[in-house]
């Protein structure tokens, strides 16, 4: 883990609605040596995976860019209604609500390793959802990726509860 780039980590109050704490990376993104910086970090963690997945939106900053670092494919995991073809779903619950994701399941061989990227660990929600998507098309993730993390929330251990056999890394410390 590292520091580099925390002071580029905006704390916006109350964004997207009352009581929540958002962690804005915009100052980090706009900072070319320090994104690079990132982004590196997460490929020395693709070592093990074919594929480099990604959570809409802002995992798909970092795992579209680790995927072409490392010369793997990109797996993008979608909202809901956003990916054209055959889909799973899966539902899952949010700091301020629910959600749904989606994966394509006919386009990428089954068994693939598959390194899962996603800028903040909150609560663990999303992740899970995606381990499970990825799981559901018949990838194995062999490893999470967050930019950073909120440790109050508790995410990490709900990850480890719900899947066990998956590493999960953090980039920047908290």
């Amino acid at each position: 883990m590292s520091t580099l780039g925390n002071d580029l980590i905006r704390i916006i109050a109350d964004f997207p609605k009352p009581g929540i704490v958002f962690k804005d990376i915009t100052p980090l993104l706009a900072n070319a040596d320090e994104f690079k910086k990132v982004c590196n970090q997460f490929a020395q963690i693709a070592d093990q995976s074919e594929y480099i997945a990604g959570i809409e939106a802002r995992g798909f900053i970092f795992a579209s860019a680790v995927a072409a670092l490392t010369n793997k494919g990109f797996i993008p995991i979608r909202k809901s209604g956003k990916l054209p073809g055959k889909v799973i779903s899966k539902m899952y619950d949010l700091e301020y609500g629910k959600s749904s994701l989606e994966i394509h399941i006919d386009l990428i061989p089954a068994g693939g390793r598959v390194l899962l990227i996603d800028d903040v660990l909150a609560t663990g929600g999303t992740a899970i959802a995606a381990i499970d998507l990825l799981k559901m098309a018949e990838l194995n993730p062999v490893c999470i990726a967050f930019l950073l993390e909120i440790p109050a929330l508790g995410g990490r251990s709900r990850i480890a509860k719900a899947h066990p056999d998956v590493k999960i890394a953090t980039i920047l410390a908290e």
